[in-house]
């Protein structure tokens, strides 16, 4: 197994879903790895939480990313945020961004959550799961 190819992959989505124009034009430059403190602009994206599996075969290392992006909203109801994550799901799903190390073999949307979160439930956060299978070069 390989986990070398776990940051060109990150920054790959990262870079993806900043220059995607539907993305852009519903959070700006509002994309984030990690939350800055402070105030935060009404809708946001941030890149979450993975896990790594093995998927070395004969050809060489090998590994399947599942990883979260979470659309975060204080505003009211949850129709910004589906429209946001309808982005990031269209934006990622099926996509090959290039890597700096490795290459992309595939890119998949796997199941997203919607709920209210935070104090009194006045957030809105949907999480959506995608997988990645990359290969090392």
């Amino acid at each position: 197994m390989s986990y070398a190819m776990a940051g060109a992959l990150q920054a790959a989505v990262y870079q993806h879903l900043r220059e995607d124009p539907c993305v852009s034009a519903l959070v700006g430059g509002a994309i984030y790895d990690v939350v800055p403190a402070g105030d935060l602009p009404d809708v946001y994206v941030a890149l979450g939480p993975e896990t790594v599996r093995d998927r070395s075969d004969a050809e060489g290392a090998g590994a399947e990313h599942r990883f979260t992006i979470s659309v975060m909203t204080d505003l009211a109801g949850f129709a910004v945020a589906k429209d946001v994550a309808g982005a990031v799901s269209d934006a990622l799903s099926g996509a090959r961004p290039n890597l700096s190390r490795g290459r992309m073999v595939g890119l998949w949307f796997v199941r997203a959550q919607a709920r209210r979160a935070g104090k009194a439930g006045r957030v809105r956060r949907i999480d959506l799961r995608f997988r990645a299978r990359v290969e090392d070069n």
